[in-house]
């Protein structure tokens, strides 16, 4: 790293820099006063993010080519800066019907998609009568029971690998959905308790509980379930907050090695939510936390940042970032629809004139492929066929194990 850049570093944010340039793992400390950087040494966590992957990875910049699957947009929380939720009494609320989602993924097969991403409400049938009688008519009691059979549908009919995102499951309901998924997820956001307290955003959302989602993640360690978490950055947490999150990812990762990424999402307000008026983070804030993210997670932990949601996203591989997570030919993005996905071909260009390789991978990273106790025996077949040597993805369309009738 050019030593003029670490110049420009206080001695409490130097050392830690040093440190992780090293390969030495950050104390709690260390990693909170990455927090107090200010002016000239954002570009300098930066520099050093950057310097610490290309130390640790090769010269390759990742995303997965996925069906986006609104299962369900109702949902029992009420986030304060969220419009995928809607009451069972609006026109725009929908649950999806078995047809509807064999329909979608199987147009995103034939356009290449490896990925089926599921995302949907926390247990909206604890608040709706109506969508109790919607899962009764597909033949389920509750929401994860229906997930579990349209990941199954999914799997068996298209051969997209299935990637749930469902809120806080319970153990049983996790060991479920891993004899049909190749992995899943569900971002931490914050371990900001006040951000559930009066006027905050998770106010009247129970499962955004910083205690409820970390037991949930390590719920999913234990089953040895490849997972994705990340933050949420931008709703009122603190600098200060943010790493404080980070370093509970880490020490859930040290002990299960199960998250496979960690996703540095910045906030976007919505129109017609009570954070509409908010101010959203800015390129050097998100930047700047993408870094701290690489230099306290290491060399090895993928971090992604979404490109659709920066107008100018080619600057975030500057931070130390290598994947840039889902990205659809088909279906917008659901959760954040104002956004529009990038055009992979100018992804690829962009990545291109960095110098790294824009490659496709599965919903799975390599290293839990290589795996078998992160796969489901029954599921380990599919995401092979789908994988070449380096555990990337092959350019190939998945292949049904059922032809579905015309």
């Amino acid at each position: 790293m050019d030593p003029a850049a670490l110049g420009a570093l206080r001695p409490a944010l130097r050392g830690p820099v040093e440190a992780a340039l090293e390969g030495r793992r950050l104390s709690a400390d260390q990693a909170l006063a990455l927090a107090e950087a200010r002016g000239a040494e954002h570009p300098a966590l930066w520099a050093a993010a950057a310097v610490l992957r290309d130390r640790g990875r090769p010269p390759v910049v990742t995303y997965s080519r996925k069906v986006f699957i609104p299962l369900t947009n109702l949902c029992r929380d009420v986030c304060s800066y969220c419009t995928f939720a809607h009451t069972d009494d609006d026109p725009r609320a929908h649950t999806m019907s078995p047809d509807e989602v064999l329909a979608v993924a199987e147009a995103g097969r034939q356009l290449g998609c490896k990925e089926a991403l599921f995302t949907l409400g926390d247990r909206p049938e604890a608040r709706f009568e109506s969508h109790k009688r919607a899962l009764r008519r597909f033949g389920h009691e509750s929401t994860q029971s229906y997930l579990t059979a349209m990941c199954a549908m999914v799997l068996e009919k298209t051969g997209l690998l299935p990637h749930p995102n469902a809120g806080i499951l319970g153990r049983r309901e996790l060991s479920e959905l891993r004899e049909v998924s190749a992995s899943q997820g569900m971002m931490l956001e914050s371990v900001s308790e006040r951000l559930c307290g009066p006027g905050g955003p998770h106010e009247h959302a129970p499962d955004k509980r910083p205690k409820t989602r970390l037991a949930m993640i390590r719920r999913a360690g234990e089953l040895r379930i490849p997972f994705t978490s990340g933050i949420l950055i931008g709703i009122g947490e603190t600098e200060r907050e943010r790493v404080e999150a980070l370093l509970a990812l880490r020490d859930l990762h040290d002990a299960h090695g199960h998250i496979q990424e960690v996703i540095v999402q910045n906030f976007r307000a919505k129109p017609n939510t009570p954070m509409a008026a908010a101010g959203e983070p800015g390129l050097v804030e998100l930047m700047t936390t993408c870094a701290i993210a690489r230099l306290v997670m290491g060399p090895a932990m993928s971090i992604q940042a979404p490109p659709n949601l920066s107008a100018d996203y080619g600057p975030l591989l500057l931070s130390g970032i290598n994947d840039w997570g889902g990205v659809s030919p088909l279906t917008p993005d659901f959760v954040n629809p104002e956004a529009p996905w990038p055009d992979i071909e100018g992804l690829r260009a962009l990545c291109a004139d960095a110098g790294y390789e824009l490659r496709e991978r599965l919903t799975i990273y390599p290293e839990y492929l290589a795996d078998d106790d992160f796969l489901d025996p029954g599921v380990r077949p599919r995401v092979r066929a789908l994988a070449d040597e380096q555990g990337l993805a092959r350019d190939v369309s998945p292949e049904p194990l059922v032809e579905v009738a015309a």
